[in-house]
């Protein structure tokens, strides 16, 4: 078994795309239409990709507090300078655990915690 993708409902699909390309770094590899009112993007160039789906048949989103996608860093502080630039909150962290790995959390457009991770 291959885990394949991870999906997030979305609000508003253009601010999402923005968000996971220009703030997390995915790359778009399909978009398209799936019936009525719903739309579908791919992100990602490895084998685990983000699937968005824009529902407008369905105007709410529910995410759960304790749900976080994460993402690996080369510096915490370069992506630190560059939220600043964006301004983008950082939700929680820094936090070092341990000497091996920091993090932080920011939240995507719809609330989602995202998580970037620098192993030391």
């Amino acid at each position: 078994m291959k885990f394949c993708w991870t999906t997030i409902m979305v609000n508003n699909l253009e601010e999402s795309l923005k968000f996971y390309q220009h703030i997390v770094g995915l790359k778009l590899n399909t978009r398209f239409e799936a019936g009525p009112g719903v739309e579908i993007a791919f992100l990602g160039d490895g084998e685990t990709q983000v699937e968005l789906v824009d529902n407008k048949n369905n105007n709410q989103v529910n995410l759960g507090p304790d749900i976080s996608l994460g993402f690996e860093v080369e510096s915490l502080d370069q992506l630190m300078a560059f939220l600043k630039t964006e301004n983008i909150e950082i939700h929680s962290g820094p936090f070092q655990p341990n000497p091996q790995v920091k993090f932080l959390f920011v939240t995507d457009p719809n609330g989602l915690k995202i998580q970037f991770v620098e192993r030391m």
